[in-house]
This record gives structure tokens, sequence and C-alpha cells, in this order.
């Protein structure tokens, strides 16, 4: 099958690979003719590449990340136009089977549309991000301001075109069906989040990677990924300072985003000893460092009235790391942790019932090994790239 993706957060394949990286090289790996368009990482690499051997048509954009708002907003109505004009100039059959695009952005969707009507070919819609309700969630966006009525428009078009529809989660299939009533429901499928599994450390490598960062004597509790409006790290923050008196428990910060500085600047106005802030690490250092850690933050604004499902959930899994999750009551993330035995999470917002939870944790060593071996064993079992492969080409196939 002759199939093209159109991403967005696409790294260099020849470098590294990200969770939908990870998908396209299944793709490949299964006798799959795949290609990929995506925004340039370099300004001086654009056109047709070969990355880790797979064709990528690389898109001079504007930047579309770790910019103000309504610059991103310009870059993303841009998006499809230069994708468009790129794989005209590019002069490539565009004659595909299939055409998969993940959200974000929505915008992508024009793309996708030209190519069905052109040639036929059906759309596979890998739903993450539910936009713009996310962007309402967080207070970004009007619900009547023009740029929401826009954007709702162009995710109901982006329904419409989709042939299927892979979701997170039950609730974010439940929430599209609630609040699509329009859509055909049978496009409609469960396409959980996946990842490459990757080898765990020694305990004697685990213990060198304590002593670099002088937290021998410590209980670990690692935040990893973004540091946007969307993870509130007001809410952490708060549960550091609960801790404070606690001189065991130290919180390990990793990543960077939006609101890094504000970050800085409330754990500097707290007083906060407990707190250590370090920029992003390559996703495999990270990968290594967190297994130093006893518990895995996961942390959702109770703003949001969209079931998310956190993809660093993931990485803890295949770290072996329990998880602790300050998360909205909409999301069915919680439940689905308790159900598989992988951690525990509170309310977000709530922050004593969030300690209460961090204090079982902390006191029950047998009980995070558990909870450890379980989220190991579910992503083994559930969540592995070749999985999500399957999902998807099944679903292709068989409707």
């Amino acid at each position: 099958m002759r199939v093209i993706f159109l991403g967005l957060a696409v790294p260099n394949m020849n470098e590294y690979h990200n969770m939908f990286t990870e998908l396209v090289v299944e793709f490949r790996n299964n006798g799959h003719d795949i290609m990929v368009v995506a925004p340039t990482y370099d300004e001086k690499v654009f056109g047709m590449q070969i990355e880790d051997g797979i064709p990528t048509l690389r898109v001079p954009t504007l930047e579309l990340f770790g910019v103000g708002k309504i610059q991103k907003g310009l870059a993303t109505l841009l998006l499809p136009y230069q994708y468009k004009r790129a794989l005209k100039k590019s002069k490539i059959d565009l004659n595909f089977d299939l055409v998969m695009m993940p959200t974000p952005p929505i915008t992508l969707v024009n793309v996708a549309s030209w190519l069905k009507r052109k040639y036929g070919s059906k759309m596979y819609l890998i739903l993450r991000d539910i936009f713009p309700q996310n962007a309402l969630d967080l207070g970004m966006m009007n619900p009547r301001g023009l740029a929401y009525t826009y954007f709702r428009k162009k995710e109901k078009e982006m329904y419409n075109a989709s042939d299927y529809i892979g979701c997170m989660s039950p609730g974010n299939i439940d929430y599209v069906k609630k609040h699509n009533p329009e859509q055909d429901a049978n496009k409609l499928h469960l396409l959980p989040n996946w990842a490459w599994l990757q080898p765990n450390l020694e305990q004697q490598e685990i213990i060198k990677i304590k002593e670099q960062y002088d937290l021998l004597d410590k209980f670990i509790v690692v935040f990893g990924g973004n540091i946007g409006k969307p993870q509130k790290m007001e809410n952490i923050v708060a549960l550091a300072k609960s801790c404070s008196s606690n001189k065991e428990i130290f919180f390990l910060i990793i990543g960077g985003g939006n609101e890094k500085e504000h970050l800085d600047k409330m754990i500097l106005q707290e007083g906060l000893s407990n707190v250590r802030v370090k920029d992003f690490l390559s996703r495999e250092e990270f990968f290594k460092v967190l297994q130093i850690a006893d518990v895995g933050l996961i942390s959702l604004s109770e703003n949001f009235t969209i079931p998310n499902i956190p993809s660093k959930s993931l990485v803890y899994f295949n770290a072996k790391v329990p998880i602790l999750a300050s998360v909205d009551l909409n999301t069915d993330f919680g439940t689905q942790l308790e159900n598989i035995g992988a951690g525990l999470w509170a309310e977000a917002g709530k922050t004593e019932i969030l300690k209460e939870k961090l204090m079982q944790l902390y006191k029950n060593p047998d009980k995070r090994k558990k909870m450890g071996e379980n989220g190991y064993l579910y992503f083994k079992n559930n969540l592995l790239a070749s999985m999500a492969y399957e999902k998807i080409i099944s679903r292709v196939k068989n409707t």
C-alpha cells in the first residue's frame, strides 16, 4: 500500500524517533511504500530527504514551536498551503492509497481532502488533541471569537473528511460522539498511544545515575516532558511545598516549554529546596534518568473538559515506575491507571488528597514495585508501536 503521513512534530529520523515516526517505521518494516511530509528542522534541510530509509519531504514553514499564540496560529493556518505547494513541486506520484494525519494540527485536513478528491485516497485520522476545545479550556480562546468559530468548523470538516478515526481512549470516543452527533460513529475506534519497548537498566547503572545527581538517599519523584499550561505546574509546586518538611522526598522536573520560566519563579518564591528543574534531555537520556524515580508524576489542568490521555505514561510504564497522576475529572486516564494497577490518582487542584496518595506510595515499597511491574506488563502487552500498526491496518483493510 502507498501511504503518505502528514506530520507536524517529526524529528530528524536519522537521529531519533518519536511516537509518530515509530509508527511510520512500522509501516515501512511491514512492506508499505510510505512517505512523510513535515516541517524542516533546519533551514538548510528542505525538499525530499531520506531519513532512516524513509522518503521525507521537508517543508520550510514559519516557526511553530516556542512562539506566541498569534505567530503559532498564523503558522498553522499557512501550513496546508505550504505542504500542498511543496507536494506539487516535488514531482512525485501523489496517488496514495492512504493519507494519515495526526492532530495537532487540524488545518492539514486541507491537504488530506485535496489528495482524497484528486486521487480517491482513504484518510486515517490519528486523533490525539481535541482542538479547539483544549485551547478553550485553558482560556486561550474566546468561545464567541472568530478563531474558535473558524477552528471548530475546521474540526468538523476534519471528521467529515476522515474515513477512519483512531481515538486514545473510550472516553475520547464518547466525547467525539457526544459533541459531534452528526458524525458516523462507525468511523471511531480505539487506538491507544504507543511506543517501542526500550531495555531497562541494571540496578548498578541506576545507582550510578543517582550518585551523579546527588540523590542517592532520596525518595525521588520525577516529572518529565512539556512544561506548559496543559500541565498546570502550579499543582506540582503545591505538592512539593506540602512535602517540604520531609527531607527525604525530592522532586526532579525535567523538560521545557512556555511555562518553564513561570515554574522557576514559583519555586524561587516558595523557597523550595526539594525541587530541581533540568532542561530537556534526549529521549534516551531521559529514559535512563527516569529509572532512578520511585514515582513518576503526571499533571493535567483541572480546567480540561476533554478526556486527555498523557503519552508520557508510556515511558513511565516502560521504566517500571509507578505513576501518581493529578488529573481533571473528565479524563478516563485515572480510571485506566487504577484498572491496570499501575498507579494512583487524585483530582487536579486537590493538593492534600494528592499528597495522601503520594504518601501511600512513599510508605509502601512493595506496592510501588508491584505497580511498576503491572504498568510494564500492560505496556508490553497492549501499547507497542507494532500493535498500533496492526490496529490501523486491520481497520483499513476490513472496512
